[in-house]
């Protein structure tokens, strides 16, 4: 969410010297109340693996979706069996290949006759109503977006105007067919989440879930879609659009989707890991019980004291529980102190700690970088092992393939921990401030030995391969530095400063570290 952080910046330089304007939404509208439907045992999904999940009593099956390409088949294949309803909720929908694939599957469904209710955060939504007010117009689906920006005034002023409202969003991103499959995890809907460009190297973690735990995902979808923060688009858009408006918007998606039909992607699509087990009837689940873990919607309208509607503390038990190993996989991650002080505890009691997140040269938010470069030494110093991310960009790549939310294309997107190799969290969680304290986030717990150790051991194979690893070390005058020991072309490399950046990338995160600002990172 980079856009976001370097705003954040400005307000906390600018906010004293600026009026606090207001931003006015729309007010007395309709907004109707609706729930997912609970008879779908009958359909498709609900025979399909009805006898397994019987012979898994209170378990759910969970299918980890690494693969770019499987996961956006897995969605997809889902919303063609779809019978009853799809649930869709997401943090970035981008207007691009795969976001147009996607909204295609979304509509021929509703064309079926499957109920479609799609709620996206506003974050990536401007200067599209039009095309958002012309899907709620389908009879079959409806549209609503969470926690608007006025359309009354710029969105840049608004940062300032509305900050503390429209600072904090809906992270969430979940997938939810007829009530009886799930996906949940890290990916937003846009190209760098699903291999749709062969430039494009995001490293990301969803799982498709099933069994009775998927009515869990559903009751929290309805808590954030009949929200008073949710706006349907028709009453944002203000103007309902015309027959010929969306007649146009409908023929130019399928003009460009039958386009794609012989596209490198679309081929890669039908020949993708999940594609040929699908057809050769080999997809294998996991088994074991599980707990979906949410923020509430109200999060994002309460002060940061409020816990009774935050996800971290449901989380809090698996992490104060592990007896031998945490890891972790965060893009962001800014432990804080009280987080540092966690984690190093739990390495003085001989729980080894191991971290990945992204490094200086493969994040694309240097703000949040500043917040986590802080506690290195600390967390190096008692023992937590720190990996960051071996990827390489230039500046001009950097400018090339940061879009304008900031998505580098070379990063760790992915946000999973595993408890002791038997427990899996998979969700939308960074291990930052602006996860915990101001957006709204989801995951699942997992609990499996086959899923946590299969995890633990990739990790133990291929770190070296994709990380640098940190160490500290004392210099002849005695000064503690960060070394980072990695590969580059197959041979073993050394770094006495963050691998692959300038001195002005440096100096500039490390001023912005000595702003108060972490409680935004």
């Amino acid at each position: 969410m980079p856009l976001l952080y370097h705003f954040i910046i400005a307000t906390t330089v600018l906010g004293s010297f600026l009026m606090h304007g207001c931003a006015t939404l729309p007010k007395d509208f309709e907004r109707p109340v609706s729930h997912a439907y609970t008879d779908t045992g009958d359909t498709l999904l609900g025979q399909a693996r009805r006898d397994e999940i019987a012979a898994h009593p209170g378990q759910a099956g969970f299918l980890p979706l690494g693969n770019g390409l499987d996961a956006f088949v897995a969605r997809a294949v889902l919303a063609h069996v779809a019978e009853r309803s799809i649930d869709v909720q997401y943090y970035l929908l981008h207007n691009d290949l795969v976001g147009a694939l996607f909204i295609d599957q979304l509509l021929k469904a509703a064309d079926r006759g499957v109920r479609v209710r799609l709620l996206v955060d506003d974050m990536d939504l401007g200067g599209r109503d039009l095309g958002a007010a012309a899907l709620d117009s389908h009879p079959n689906m409806e549209v609503r977006i969470f926690n608007p920006f006025s359309r009354k005034t710029g969105r840049l002023s608004q940062f300032v105007t509305r900050m503390g409202s429209v600072t904090r969003r809906m992270h969430n991103k979940s997938f939810t067919v007829d009530n009886q499959a799930t996906i949940l995890g890290g990916r937003n809907i846009g190209n760098e989440y699903f291999e749709a460009d062969p430039s494009l190297a995001f490293a990301d973690l969803d799982v498709l879930v099933i069994g009775p735990v998927v009515e869990e995902v559903s009751t929290a979808f309805d808590l954030y879609w009949n929200s008073e923060l949710a706006y349907p688009a028709l009453v944002l858009k203000g103007q309902p659009p015309t027959p010929e408006e969306i007649e146009q918007k409908r023929q130019k998606l399928s003009e460009f989707v039958a386009q794609q039909s012989d596209s490198a992607y679309l081929v890669a699509l039908r020949d993708s890991d999940l594609a040929n087990n699908i057809r050769q009837n080999t997809v294998r689940f996991y088994w074991g019980k599980a707990e979906v873990v949410y923020d509430l919607p109200e999060k994002i309208q309460q002060d940061f004291d409020q816990t009774q509607y935050h996800l971290a503390p449901q989380l809090g038990p698996y992490f104060a529980g592990v007896q031998k190993e945490l890891i972790i996989f965060s893009p962001y991650f800014v432990p804080g102190k009280e987080g540092t002080a966690f984690l190093t505890q739990l390495s003085r009691r001989g729980v080894r700690v191991r971290i990945l997140t992204n490094s200086l040269a493969s994040t694309d938010v240097g703000i949040v970088h500043s917040g986590y470069a802080k506690y290195r030494k600390d967390l190096l110093r008692d023992g937590v092992e720190l990996y960051e991310m071996n990827k390489r960009l230039t500046p001009q790549q950097r400018k090339e393939k940061k879009g304008p939310h900031g998505s580098s294309k070379a990063s760790l997107h992915a946000k999973s921990f595993v408890f002791d190799r038997q427990t899996v969290f998979i969700g939308s969680l960074n291990l930052d401030p602006r996860a915990t304290l101001h957006n709204t986030e989801i995951g699942v717990v997992l609990e499996s030995t086959e899923l946590g150790g299969g995890m633990g051991e990739w990790f133990d194979e291929n770190i070296g391969k994709i990380a640098f690893k940190l160490e500290l070390k004392k210099g002849k005058d005695k000064v503690e530095r960060i070394v980072w020991h990695g590969f580059e072309d197959g041979k073993p490399v050394e770094f006495n400063t963050d691998p692959y950046t300038g001195f002005w990338r440096r100096f500039g995160v490390g001023f912005m570290g000595l702003l108060p600002i972490e409680s935004q990172l």
